[in-house]
């Protein structure tokens, strides 16, 4: 698994904001994003896509959600 960005407890647009950035420093690869609630899993999940990502998997565990997105080859 690559690089981890925990975003729990944060609310939009923070996750995604976050998540963009480590998008862009990324040279390939998977990045897992964890966030706490529904809306920021959709909108790290649709930001993911508009920056030539794949969701692999979302993962809910108690309420939070682990977000695989893998970089488009």
């Amino acid at each position: 698994m690559g690089k981890v960005v925990d975003a729990r407890g944060l609310s939009c647009p923070q996750p995604v904001m976050m998540a963009i950035t480590e998008m862009k420093k990324s040279t390939g690869g998977e990045l897992e994003v964890l966030v706490d609630t529904d809306t920021a899993k959709e909108n790290v999940s649709r930001a993911a896509e508009s920056n030539g990502w794949t969701v692999v998997e979302i993962k809910e565990t108690g309420g939070e959600y682990s977000i695989r997105i893998k970089k488009q080859s």
